[in-house]
């Protein structure tokens, strides 16, 4: 009886420590689990922190993009108020503003209308006198077929030689080139006075050359008073033109000096040919070279 008690006594103490243990690994537990709760807690904090700053980056970005875009749209407004700006402005021009401008717009329509018809005209007149040229040096080419006087192809001048028409280092025509002349001037003016001709003639010139024998001024005299010995043999009526052609004459005619400021080579060569340098020319212009001035010069206020 003695002996059960003690054993129940030794059974009850055993069983307090038993408990006291396991109460201990409990709290153990309990430890290891708030540890691993609060590591969890840590560990899911920490992402979604990390997920918040991406998406406030991302936020970030667009809130500066979209900064971009009001920066942009802002100056779009500026120049569409600008715009606006100027076209009000433009709207509050006075009337008599406005027909101060078209009054100018139709001036100026009426001065270019105005040009266009000078210069139809123009070119209308040039038209019609086109191939007058040809037309006057055919026929003195065709006058001058059986002459021993040849006709520039290109220009219609004669040329004389001095040393035909005058003696050396004078200015009077000898008895015999005054025949010589007597033929040919008649023949020659008689084609550029004639009635299909005589309107486009501008000028009759009659121009004297010498070599380059002595100085210039002296051959410049000496060309020019050759020249107008045979322009005065030209306005002679003893010389077979008209009283009637003579005036006409004499209305065109031009009498030029040209020293030896254009003296004629030999042929391929750079060497001056001294006796045909010295020659008496007679030529014409036509108005077509007026023509064209008066159209350049229509082009040019246009």
């Amino acid at each position: 009886m003695k002996n059960n008690r003690k054993n129940r006594e030794v059974f009850h103490e055993h069983s307090f420590w038993q408990s006291y243990s396991d109460m201990m690994a409990a709290l153990l537990l309990i430890f290891v689990l708030m540890i691993a709760i609060t590591l969890a807690i840590y560990k899911q904090k920490t992402t979604d922190l990390e997920q918040t700053r991406l998406e406030l980056n991302s936020a970030k970005e667009d809130l500066d993009k979209y900064r971009e875009e009001i920066a942009l749209s802002n100056q779009e407004l500026e120049a569409s108020l600008t715009q606006l700006q100027e076209a009000y402005a433009y709207s509050e021009m006075t009337e008599a503003e406005l027909a101060n401008a078209y009054a100018e717009i139709n001036n100026a329509r009426t001065e270019l209308d105005n040009a266009r018809a000078e210069l139809a005209n123009t070119k209308s007149e040039l038209q019609d006198i086109v191939g007058i040229r040809t037309d006057i040096i055919g026929a003195l080419q065709s006058t001058f077929s059986n002459s021993s006087m040849k006709v520039d192809p290109q220009t219609g001048s004669i040329t004389f030689s001095s040393d035909v028409l005058f003696r050396y280092n004078s200015a009077k025509l000898t008895t015999d080139s005054r025949d010589t002349l007597k033929e040919i001037i008649p023949l020659y003016l008689d084609v550029l006075l004639q009635d299909a001709y005589r309107p486009y003639i501008a000028e009759i010139i009659i121009e004297g050359h010498t070599d380059t024998d002595g100085g210039y001024q002296s051959n410049m005299e000496l060309s020019y008073s050759r020249a107008n010995a045979v322009a005065n043999f030209c306005q002679d009526p003893q010389n077979g033109l008209s009283e009637e052609k003579i005036e006409q004459l004499r209305q065109l005619m031009t009498v030029n000096g040209r020293s030896f400021s254009n003296p004629v080579y030999q042929e391929n060569s750079q060497e001056i040919d001294m006796a045909a340098s010295r020659r008496v020319e007679i030529k014409f212009r036509l108005r077509e070279d007026e023509m064209i001035e008066k159209i350049a010069g229509i082009l040019a206020q246009e």
